[in-house]
């Protein structure tokens, strides 16, 4: 889907999915490759990182998942990468193209600043995974460059996470946020395949959540790069509408800036807007949750019309704020994953933050 960002920044939106698990994670049941890319061409995903678990095949993701022959598409952009399974928490390691994964896993109990070293000669993404489950992230955060804000259908379980988020975000650290469906099951094709975690595949798969991304074009390089940007926002299915938070800074009447963007403040009133676009339920009302920098800061409510709202502030020059977004409202059905619009309960969407007065090389 094309579209321009504020400033009449040429670009594009694209949805996916950063966080799946094939028969080749040994806690996944009836979930080949083929099930995972055939249900996201079908529904018109654009990227996917099939994320298998890198401990079930000590370290071997390249000569299982990424030689599969069934890991290829026409349609959706695939990455390489592999979720590192290590003792202090889970990272999904993150690539535009086939990388030494080995070497990752071989040296997942290092210290940080030697995983550091490890991740920059490598040249791949580290996104932090679930950060507050009982497979947390537990290591630095200045290793991450993402994090999964929303992981799986249940919403209420990503709370804390998105508190951790906030910390991060507060401390001067601009961290992109996305989503994972984390989803390891897929629906038996014969009864006699049914287990007891099958059950899940109708209520977690390809898309609970789904991460809205704008790239400058359609590629993997660019994809990763606006992902990490924090250029982008997350619905809890691909069906709920896509929430955009763009500001005038400057107030000259343009929207000048999205979510990603880091401005320094100018004393001046600035104006926001909320933007829902695409999916949803015509004529609905739904409720934004403004969060300034890990405070609730406004409660909002969009108009049926323009699903839109805009509020405004009045940052101050040399400290650091930053604006992010939150949409509650009813959930769209989702007819391939009937179960999963419950789970998610009445969280809809979630934005990047807006920046002012960060420091980049922090």
């Amino acid at each position: 889907m094309t579209g321009e960002a504020p400033g009449e920044r040429p670009g594009i939106w694209l949805k996916g999915d950063w966080h799946l698990h094939s028969r080749h994670s040994t806690d996944s049941t009836n979930n080949p490759l083929s099930k995972i890319i055939g249900f996201a061409e079908r529904h018109g995903f654009d990227y996917l990182a099939i994320t298998d678990h890198d401990v079930h095949v000590l370290g071997a993701v390249a000569s299982h998942t990424w030689a599969d022959p069934e890991f290829h598409s026409d349609r959706v952009l695939l990455f390489h990468g592999a979720e590192l399974t290590a003792n202090r928490g889970h990272i999904n390691i993150l690539s535009t193209g086939p990388y030494d994964h080995q070497r990752v896993f071989d040296h997942r109990d290092a210290r940080d600043w030697d995983l550091l070293a490890l991740k920059r000669e490598l040249g791949v993404h580290f996104s932090a995974n679930h950060p507050s489950t009982k497979n947390h992230y537990g290591f630095s955060f200045d290793l991450a460059d993402s994090v999964e804000i929303w992981n799986g259908s249940v919403w209420p379980k990503n709370v804390p996470g998105v508190r951790i988020w906030d910390d991060m975000l507060k401390s001067g650290r601009m961290i992109g946020g996305r989503g994972g469906s984390d989803s390891h099951h897929g629906v038996p094709d014969v009864p006699e395949w049914t287990t007891a975690q099958s059950v899940e595949a109708t209520a977690n798969y390809v898309g609970t959540p789904t991460t809205w991304t704008f790239a400058r074009e359609r590629s993997l390089p660019a994809i990763l790069e606006a992902m990490a940007a924090g250029r982008g926002s997350v619905s809890s299915n691909p069906f709920n509408p896509r929430v955009e938070l763009v500001a005038d800074h400057d107030g000259d009447g343009i929207m000048d800036m999205m979510m990603g963007d880091n401005v320094r403040a100018t004393g001046g009133p600035v104006t926001f807007e909320v933007r829902l676009v695409g999916g949803g339920i015509a004529g609905t009302i739904y409720r934004v949750r403004v969060v300034r920098d890990r405070d609730e800061f406004a409660t909002l409510l969009t108009d049926p019309v323009t699903r839109s709202v805009r509020f405004f502030d009045t940052p101050e020059v040399g400290q650091r704020h930053y604006y992010r977004v939150e949409i509650e409202g009813p959930q769209v059905p989702y007819p391939e994953v009937p179960n999963s619009m419950a789970l998610s309960q009445n969280m809809v969407a979630l934005s990047n933050p807006l920046y002012f007065n960060y420091d980049p090389d922090f």
